[in-house]
């Protein structure tokens, strides 16, 4: 029997029973839609935090002063007072005069680049608070660090022209150092210059959102004035559009002026100062984490300080979301096995019920090998079929899943990934069925009922 003789059959076959085919290959096609979403969901998480932390140097180190929260935490903990900030090797630096110069104050964590700052409604160490000398020390004392900058942040009452009255915003005081450290790119305008820090003066760089929302232009934003707590700042520069880190908080959304500006007209002490510095060897931020937390234990003997690194930060958040990949991989893969269980019970009963078809054609001289491929066709068919439902299923609900809030990129990929396993799977469990019918002998399947 040549093949097209057998395609013929398998096309009579599913065209008496289409209702059953579609109901068979449900499985499939539920399947195929999981592995293209599967897939979608994946890459959209790994560039969900590709967007989170493009503000970020891998290098980057985050020090801020240690919560009384941490603190409390801590001793639960049984740890020892000694080991909480990791400075033992703190003598090799040596004094620089500064030691309990600094006054108390309350506020909440410091941050990290791009934005990721914000008061925690904890209270820090008293005598305890970061200062510009610090990060003189820190630059000075600890080996293999590119830059470092202290960032303090808050909210600060704003008005405009185009606003009718003031509405509270995040606003940042920090260095010039801050621009590079924190991957900022300017749409317009320039950074907080040296200068600026040096003479408190009243400019600022505004965020690409939120310079639509108070001047109702990015553009038009450059070269105007707002109030920042009733005083009158310049806007100097405008950021290119960034996008939200892992904080949720967005340089789009803040406001950045010098930090000598912030300390003395907006901020004060009612926050939290940080400061960040940059490894110049990724490999050795482990290295430098325990310098700079020497380095401020010497300053501040009673002090502890928690330091975090953006490279941390990165790798937990994709691996987090590799492991939702293999989570949702793994769903995908026990939908398609009972979906060939699904096809393996039907062409079970195909078989039983086609048994005297099968010893007509084995008398007309059909083999073993055209039964077999027969059946095994008519399993391809239907986990095919499934496969394609599936796909265009899959990518069809992609735009229902981004309403969801989720962030999904579709891979063509996925599509070939969904079919491929729809076809191993109808070949997979569509055999033994096919193989029981090829070994009917013609007597026997002819004296069948």
């Amino acid at each position: 029997m040549r093949f097209s003789e057998i395609l013929h059959l398998v096309w009579i076959n599913i065209m008496e029973n289409k209702t059953k085919v579609m109901l068979t290959s449900l499985g499939i096609i539920v399947g195929a839609a999981t592995i293209v979403l599967v897939i979608a969901i994946g890459h959209g998480g790994e560039v969900d935090v590709q967007e989170q932390f493009k503000t970020l140097n891998v290098g980057a180190i985050n020090v801020t002063v240690s919560t009384e929260a941490d603190m409390a935490d801590a001793m639960a903990g049984m740890m020892p007072p000694g080991d909480m900030g990791g400075g033992t090797a703190g003598g090799g630096f040596g004094g620089n005069g500064s030691t309990n110069r600094r006054s108390g104050s309350t506020g909440g964590s410091g941050g990290m680049p791009g934005g990721q700052m914000g008061g925690g409604g904890m209270t820090r160490q008293k005598g305890v608070t970061l200062t510009t000398t610090d990060v003189d020390d820190i630059l000075s004392y600890v080996p293999d660090l590119s830059s470092a900058s202290i960032v303090i942040s808050g909210t600060g009452a704003v008005l405009t022209d185009n606003l009718d009255e003031e509405t509270d915003e995040t606003v940042v005081g920090c260095l010039p150092e801050y621009q590079d450290i924190s991957n900022l790119e300017l749409l317009q305008g320039d950074f907080i210059t040296q200068d600026d820090q040096d003479g408190k003066s009243k400019v600022a760089v505004i965020g690409n959102s939120l310079a639509k929302t108070l001047f109702g232009s990015a553009y038009a934003a450059y070269g105007d004035v707002l109030t920042i707590e009733g005083k009158t700042y310049t806007v100097v520069g405008v950021l290119s559009e960034m996008g939200t880190v892992s904080s949720g908080v967005s340089p789009d959304d803040s406001i950045y002026i010098p930090y000598s500006t912030a300390q003395k007209f907006v901020l004060g002490s009612t926050a939290t100062p940080s400061i960040t510095a940059i490894a110049s060897d990724v490999n050795e931020v482990s290295d430098a984490m325990t310098n700079i937390t020497a380095v401020l234990t010497e300053n501040y003997p009673s002090g502890r300080f928690t330091l975090t690194d953006a490279g941390s930060e990165m790798e937990a958040a994709t691996t987090s979301a590799n492991t939702l990949s293999m989570l949702l991989i793994a769903v995908a893969i026990i939908v398609f096995i009972v979906g060939g269980i699904g096809i393996m019970n039907v062409l079970f009963v195909s078989v039983r019920e086609r048994t005297q078809e099968i010893g007509i054609l084995k008398a007309l001289g059909c083999s073993k090998r055209e039964i077999l491929l027969e059946f095994l066709v008519e399993a391809n068919f239907m986990s095919t079929f499934g496969g394609v439902l599936g796909v265009i299923a899959g990518f069809a609900l992609v735009p229902a899943v981004r309403m969801a809030g989720m962030t999904v990129e579709p891979l063509a990929v996925s599509g070939v990934l969904a079919l491929a396993f729809a076809v191993v799977t109808g070949t997979a469990f569509g055999f033994y069925p096919a193989y029981k019918a090829a070994q009917l002998t013609p007597i026997e399947a002819l004296q069948q009922e």
